[in-house]
């Protein structure tokens, strides 16, 4: 049922940093939308590995640019209000956002390459990244650019729809790749990003997925469906790989976890002709040495990947079909004034915790959760 425009407050809760590792649920306008803007209900935030750094302040000055500020950009909810010549979307829209919105008209986002926009933090030319250096969605509400939201399948919850930015990355990341039909693949680092890449592999063609990591999360793998894992506490994660593979290491690997040392064993875990792709981002002062003549040698290719563009719709498509499973990887769901605690339990990944979603407004009747 479509919101009625009366029915919007004029005042709502929203997570404010106030400082370097600070925060509190304040109470904040409900913005305007603009012109090419929507007003959007939060029905579902999904805790995103990048929202700790921001809310510890390690890159204050740009993530966030000042305080107070709203962060959260993995989300879903509905229009709320249109703004100005807005004519794509209606109030009553389901929609999933995502966190950059280019300029639009520099020579990256010419060629569909937003996420590189060349106008990168400059408002005036309409850039934002949401929940970044622009306002974001762990609020009741928030506004967005009709350029950064997709209307979401009826048969896709709006939980399901706070993880099609995670999933678009990793989506992102194997189209650069491509997947070798019938081949096989390994996943470093089996996280939200890592159990997705596992699962949409095997969606593209994949034949074998091999997963590394530790822990719970190796164990959830498996339990998932991995081929085979390899536990790089207890094995030499390169010599367990290529004895799996019979010596021919994988054709695609995926590093999801962006720790030290991994990219130079992905790039000895490839097989010739080989791609490694980057998905997990590591620490800013991380630097790594890397076999320079075995990448020569063996012609691997080495693709960084930044963030979802393009693809939101070809997820919504594949969760609405089936075709990729994300709901069972949301192990915990929090109200807005519970936020602290969601943190805490992702951090700390509490009683198994994957994928945590925080929930702005309570779920209503009709709600697809």
């Amino acid at each position: 049922m479509n919101m009625k425009k009366n029915t919007i407050p004029k005042r709502m809760q929203a997570l404010v940093l106030t400082a370097p590792g600070k925060f509190e649920i304040r109470e904040k306008d409900v913005p305007d939308p603009g012109p090419g803007e929507v007003l959007c209900k939060i029905k579902a935030v999904a805790i995103c590995g990048s929202d700790p750094e921001i809310i510890r302040g390690d890159l204050a000055g740009t993530w966030p640019p000042e305080y107070p500020f709203t962060p959260g950009h993995e989300w879903a909810g509905e229009v709320a209000a249109v703004g100005p010549g807005v004519s794509k979307f209606s109030v009553g829209d389901r929609v999933a956002g995502e966190a950059h919105n280019g300029c639009g008209y520099c020579s990256n986002c010419l060629n569909g390459r937003y996420n590189l926009c060349l106008n990168y933090g400059k408002k005036e030319s309409g850039h934002a990244h949401y929940g970044f250096n622009t306002t974001g969605a762990y609020a009741q509400y928030n506004v967005v650019s009709i350029k950064a939201v997709t209307r979401l399948e009826q048969a896709v919850s709006f939980a399901e729809g706070a993880l099609i930015d995670t999933a678009g990355a990793v989506l992102h990341g194997m189209e650069q790749s491509g997947i070798t039909p019938g081949g096989e693949i390994a996943v470093v680092g089996p996280g939200p990003i890592g159990l997705i890449a596992m699962r949409m592999a095997k969606a593209l063609g994949s034949a074998r997925v091999i997963v590394i990591g530790r822990g719970s999360r190796l164990e959830k793998a498996q339990e998932l469906g991995a081929d085979g894992v390899i536990n790089f506490e207890e094995s030499d994660p390169v010599k367990a790989l290529l004895e799996i593979t019979g010596g021919r290491g994988v054709n695609e690997l995926f590093e999801c976890s962006g720790a030290k040392g991994t990219l130079d064993q992905g790039i000895q875990m490839v097989s010739k002709g080989g791609k490694v792709v980057l998905l997990g981002v590591p620490s800013s002062t991380l630097r790594e040495q890397v076999n320079f003549r075995h990448i020569i040698h063996n012609q691997v290719s080495i693709l960084g990947s930044r963030a979802n563009p393009n693809v939101a719709w070809k997820i919504n498509s594949l969760i609405a079909a089936k075709k990729l499973k994300v709901a069972d990887l949301i192990t915990h769901r929090f109200p807005l004034a519970e936020f602290e605690e969601a943190l805490r339990t992702f951090l700390e990944r509490k009683e198994g915790a994957v994928k945590v979603v925080v929930q702005p407004n309570s779920p209503e009747a009709g709600d697809k959760e």
